[in-house]
């Protein structure tokens, strides 16, 4: 379909600096999600893209023409909002078919592409009915076909499901996901949820304070997040402060191995994945850098059981439990960390003798 770069992308409101300076490229037929908190800079980003904003700085470039200069109607994208924004006193077919109209398409192109539009989201006999006699996540698809109908090149949504219970966001992703590996749309979709975006995109791009800090697909982005924010943000984890101390992170009454680029004295946030703490038999053989410490919580959470384990001097740690372990809140338990992140004041990882990805160190 299309092609889209954002280069050097800068909005700023007054004093306050909403994107900063961003670049971003997203291939033909690829699904890009950009995630990230409340006021991270990620819809004003989206609303460049499409036209709604005008940039203060940097250029957007479609299929490698800028279209900067080009009114919001006159772009070959197409936005899909958090509010479905149907006309109440229109009939379905009319919502969809409005934009076509404008085009001054013939009766026989408008039918036949309304048509089409309403059998591609799952909708075909829908097109009689009135807004206010769909349900949330109908009205969302019929959203979804006005936007497609009108053929464009790149597809934006803003955070379209939020709106939406926890189970028809998942039917309704999957089937985005269905109908944009179908149709092969290029594909920008906003979100602050990420397990919409884990689940969905190709690659994602994290944003923070108006920043693009990583973008990558989404098994490197758990495993190897380059930054303390995406490493925090993206699934559960634990940070523990840590010193570096003859060769050894000095964390509590606990040590483990430094990279050998850090030197001492140097402060460093350790993180380390739940699931990455492995429960250790209590045996004289046990390793001697095991963590003691007691359970204070367990939660089953279908497949697997998430606990809270409080270990002295180190504070409440959650771990994730394969469900044939059988333990009970109160019990003591011993830890021991398989694999693990340093993160330097900058939030830029330490690099380590293994590596799992780019500046990530695998210890174990």
């Amino acid at each position: 379909m299309a092609t889209l770069d954002l280069i050097n992308l800068t909005k700023q409101f007054g004093e306050v600096v909403a994107v900063n300076s961003i670049n971003l490229n997203v291939g033909d037929g690829e699904f890009l999600c950009i995630l990230g908190p409340s006021g991270c800079g990620k819809s004003t980003a989206l609303r460049m893209v499409g036209g709604f904003e005008d940039p203060s700085a940097g250029d957007v470039r479609i299929d490698g023409q800028s279209v900067i200069t080009l009114p919001a109607n006159r772009r070959p994208t197409a936005m899909v909002f958090q509010k479905y924004t149907l006309w109440p006193h229109m009939r379905i077919y009319d919502n969809i078919a409005f934009g076509l109209r404008l085009r001054r398409l013939s009766t026989g192109e408008i039918d036949r592409a309304v048509q089409g539009a309403l059998q591609l989201v799952g909708l075909p006999t829908y097109g009689k009915r009135y807004p206010g006699q769909l349900s949330g996540g109908e009205q969302q698809r019929v959203a979804l076909a006005r936007a497609l109908v009108l053929e464009p090149k790149i597809l934006l949504l803003d955070e379209p499901f939020s709106n939406l219970d926890a189970l028809l966001r998942v039917r309704l992703r999957e089937e985005l996901r269905a109908i944009q590996r179908r149709v092969h749309i290029t594909t920008i979709f906003v979100t602050h949820d990420q397990e919409e975006a884990l689940s969905l995109a190709d690659r994602i791009a994290v944003m923070h304070k108006g920043q693009v800090e990583q973008v990558d697909k989404a098994s490197n982005i758990y495993a190897s997040p380059r930054t303390l924010f995406v490493a925090d943000f993206i699934g559960a984890m634990n940070l523990l402060p840590a010193i570096c101390q003859a060769g050894l992170l000095q964390l509590g009454a606990h040590h483990l191995a430094a990279p050998p680029s850090l030197s001492a004295g140097s402060s460093v946030t350790i993180a380390i994945r739940p699931e990455d703490l492995a429960l250790v038999a209590q045996s004289d053989s046990a390793p001697s850098d095991t963590w003691a410490g007691s359970v204070l919580q367990l939660m089953d959470l279908g497949h697997y059981r998430r606990a809270i384990v409080d270990v002295p001097t180190l504070g409440q740690l959650k771990v994730y439990l394969s469900k044939s372990v059988m333990l009970n809140e109160g019990d003591s338990v011993q830890l021991t960390p398989m694999r693990y992140l340093v993160y330097h004041a900058h939030e830029a990882p330490l690099e380590m003798q293994q590596q799992a990805g780019e500046g990530v160190m695998v210890y174990r």
